[in-house]
């Protein structure tokens, strides 16, 4: 019998093993750049105040070139939190492809705005997914004279989902929309409006300087047919202010919501796309949220820490027609216990200065 080879000692093992499978899916993506332009955040976890301990920049060469983000955090990068759970902590790390030009550094507006976002998940316990938007109240980078005031996310096409020691991470894209294409993605369907943006983009990169999608009248034309004919499929849109409170019992419990104006503008066009078509609806905000259903009957109720009114048919149409993007207190008949608060929403520029309020 032939004299077996002696086996040679297994590697140590890591300790941070989500991490090296973070690193392992972009070294295949980019053989070229084993060691990426990388910026930890400081402080990191759990002493900041977000989830991100740092993110990588590459160079792709698209077309067009940008640059491609990676985030390492919201999933678990060294022991794993869950151990009862197939996916890696959250379940996603985020990527953002941005235009590059001739600069030798990864703009730094995109990395902030990357750990903002992971603060906004600390911090509310909202997480992200395919298909969600976000309303960023001001331009995607504050001082910049661009229309890319709001994102969506995505699957990112080219890293995809992976299997790490910890379980499955979805590196999760960031998308830059103007405000009316992030109007369309909630009025018809996120995926269908970035499926008419990868027409002429396929990979998505976020370009500070283009026109919106609704400046061209064809993709405008399909836009609103398919709103006409599917209405929505978002089932939620995160704003910066929505607030509730119950007070009382019995016959004079009652539910007072404040609204911002910007969450205002973001309800009424879905009690034509959602609720019309029978579909629920969510505004979150930073530390609660407030559902919407529609029903044969009116009634609300807090179910699961969460209030949800069921709107009937009159109180639909009363929402619709008498709840205005201005600031005021409203008590409308059809919907008896709920007074709805609208505030103003300021949007403020880099210096956090008031450039534009609504409501």
């Amino acid at each position: 019998m032939a004299k077996g080879k002696k086996k040679a000692p297994a590697p140590p093992a890591s300790d941070a093993p989500g991490w090296d499978a973070i690193d392992a899916a972009c070294n295949a993506l980019y053989p070229d750049q084993p060691e990426p332009l990388h910026y930890p955040i400081t402080p990191h976890p759990p002493f900041g105040t977000g989830l991100v301990y740092g993110i990588s920049a590459y160079r792709a060469k698209g077309p067009p070139a940008h640059w491609h983000y990676v985030t390492y955090g919201f999933s678990d990068l060294y022991e794993k939190t869950d151990a009862e759970s197939k996916v890696s902590g959250r379940g996603f790390e985020l990527t953002l492809r941005v235009a590059r030009g001739r600069e030798r550094t990864p703009p730094a507006w995109a990395m902030s705005l990357l750990n903002n976002l992971s603060v906004y998940v600390r911090r509310s316990g909202n997480w992200f997914g395919s298909g969600h938007m976000l309303d960023l109240n001001g331009p995607i980078c504050l001082g910049a004279d661009t229309l890319i005031r709001a994102i969506a996310f995505d699957t990112d096409p080219q890293l995809g989902t992976v299997d790490t020691p910890n379980g499955r991470v979805e590196f999760l894209q960031v998308v830059g929309l103007a405000l009316d294409e992030h109007a369309a993605c909630g009025d018809w369907h996120t995926a269908r409006v970035l499926d008419l943006l990868r027409e002429t983009d396929p990979l998505l990169v976020t370009d500070l300087s283009r026109a919106s999608l609704l400046s061209n009248t064809s993709a405008a034309k399909r836009i609103h047919e398919g709103i006409d004919r599917d209405g929505s499929q978002s089932d939620r849109v995160f704003v910066a202010k929505v607030e509730w409170e119950a007070t009382g019992r019995g016959p004079t419990r009652a539910l007072n919501v404040t609204l911002g104006a910007r969450a205002v503008e973001s309800l009424l066009p879905k009690l034509r796309s959602r609720l019309a078509h029978g579909r629920d609806f969510a505004l979150v905000g930073k530390e609660q949220t407030v559902r919407f259903r529609a029903a044969n009957e009116w009634k609300w109720a807090v179910r699961d820490g969460t209030p949800t009114l069921d709107l009937s048919p009159a109180a639909l149409a009363a929402l619709r027609e008498r709840l205005p993007v201005k600031r005021g207190r409203y008590e409308l008949p059809e919907l008896p216990g709920v007074v709805l608060t609208v505030v103003p929403s300021e949007i403020t520029d880099a210096e956090g200065r008031v450039v534009e309020v609504v409501g």
